[in-house]
């Protein structure tokens, strides 16, 4: 294919010179004109392993060079990718100058010609950048139209310094988030060699990945070193716990956990989450991570409280009152807080859960579940068809057979889904509901997939006084 890459830094460099060395004809594009000098005598403009040799290799067998100006190349290439600078302001916002500047003359390249091109957006953004950002200044700089015209994709990288080269041809996956099926296509081709697993996503999604991957592996150093604090304290040796930590790869290192959804509770995470805060206080360490972990979890629960109401139902159907599904442990389940709140606005609810039965509930698991709903014995439900006959609005907290073969749910009922059972291949009962999201159109049935919001910090609902 014939490529553009636009800016020559460190991801720009990178890509250019493996995409050559994979056959490709790439121009690189560079304001700078010392760079494009470096760049041409075949030195790499930043110090990066193998990066000389390769850039050597493609300007020698003709298929690599830089210039100062692209514009006039844009009409006679199959893709430009834009990979240059998204530095952040004193505020946190991102400066998309570059990324503006590079478009303008996309658009004005794209302008004279009725060749199909695939503009591929590398650097970092935000989600909306380049539906709401890049694509109308495309637009209006071609005047031709996305998706008929030329194509549109997100490309993010996953680029380590010092180990750049390698991670081109090996990286964890390539991800493409598209505005078409055209134009993903005609990017998985650019990148047919690489032997990694392909995503192709949308266009919001691949944006996101990337700033979440990095705040990921930043918030991952900043719980080590908080444990490590603690164990500096203690005289403990901190790799050997995390080393042990790692070891465990069926819920630590591993997906489990990481699939957005409700709040946590139980009788385990909770309570010992609260005594290593507890104890690092007692021996003088600060710990603002952990320290934030409960109320982020109530937030949680706030959020799912807000898009109840959002509903507008009167009476909420509630499938699921312990923490998990399996077992009659109510200590701390966050099903119990949404329900109080959702009493005390006024809202009356129905509940069930085939593990909770009032006559063989025992001791402390009984008397927290009566201290904290006083009127359990109004709202529990002995059958899941008296649930879904009374309710406006279902809300399902479990992951469990019962709840993924739902029958004769009345078609104006919304359904919140706080676990995402209808992504499940078991889901029946609930296959005719389409997800709603801020891309697609309601449905008449209507499921909400419940995968937390924020809005719960800015929005509030009037409770209603009993």
């Amino acid at each position: 294919m014939r490529v553009i890459v636009w800016g020559l830094g460190y991801v720009g460099t990178v890509v250019a010179a493996c995409l050559a060395q994979a056959g490709h004809d790439v121009i690189g594009v560079e304001l700078n004109p010392e760079k494009v000098k470096v760049f041409n005598s075949g030195r790499s403009p930043l110090k990066e392993p193998d990066l000389d040799e390769l850039i050597q290799q493609g300007i020698a067998q003709g298929r690599l060079r830089a210039v100062t100006d692209g514009e006039q190349y844009v009409a006679e290439a199959d893709a430009s990718l834009i990979c240059v600078g998204t530095p952040s302001m004193a505020d946190g916002s991102p400066m998309l100058n570059y990324i503006k500047g590079v478009a303008q003359q996309i658009g004005s390249g794209l302008k004279h010609s009725q060749r199909y091109h695939v503009v591929v957006l590398r650097s970092t953004v935000f989600p909306g950048v380049t539906r709401d950002f890049l694509l109308p200044l495309l637009e209006q700089h071609s005047l031709r139209s996305a998706g008929e015209d030329f194509g549109l994709v997100v490309n993010p990288e996953f680029l380590r310094e010092t180990e750049a080269v390698t991670d081109f041809h090996a990286p964890p996956y390539t991800v493409i988030g598209e505005l078409d099926k055209r134009s993903g296509d005609a990017i998985a081709q650019l990148y047919s060699n690489i032997q990694a697993p392909l995503h192709r996503v949308a266009l919001e999604e691949a944006e996101l990945l990337k700033v979440v991957n990095n705040t990921f592996h930043a918030l991952k150093i900043g719980f080590s070193n908080e444990i490590g604090r603690i164990c500096d304290r203690l005289g403990i040796d901190s790799h050997v716990l995390m080393q042990l930590v790692c070891a465990d790869t069926k819920l630590n290192i591993s997906p489990a956990y990481l699939k957005p959804g409700f709040a946590f509770g139980g009788s385990c995470l909770p309570k010992d989450l609260r005594s290593l805060i507890f104890n690092a206080r007692q021996l003088g360490v600060e710990i603002p991570i952990l320290d934030s972990v409960l109320p982020s979890n109530t937030l949680q629960v706030e959020a799912a409280r807000i898009k109840i109401h959002e509903t507008g139902a009167k009476h909420v159907g509630i499938l699921g009152l312990s923490f998990k599904a399996g077992t009659d442990d109510l200590r701390e389940s966050p099903v119990i807080s949404l329900i109080r709140q959702l009493w005390q606005d006024g809202l009356e609810i129905s509940v069930y859960d085939p593990d909770v039965n009032l006559e063989v509930l025992l001791g402390s698991n009984l008397e927290y579940l009566q201290r904290q709903l006083p009127q359990i014995d109004r709202i529990l439900r002995t059958d899941i068809d008296s649930v879904l006959n009374e309710c406006q609005t279902l809300v399902i907290t479990q992951k469990r057979p019962e709840f993924t073969n739902i029958q004769g749910l009345k078609s104006h009922v919304a359904v919140l889904d706080l676990v995402r059972l209808s992504n499940e291949s078991a889901v029946t009962g609930l296959a005719n509901y389409e997800g709603i999201s801020w891309q697609k159109k309601q449905p008449a049935k209507k499921i909400l997939p419940f995968a937390g919001s924020d809005r719960a910090n800015n929005k509030d609902v009037a409770p209603v006084a009993r």
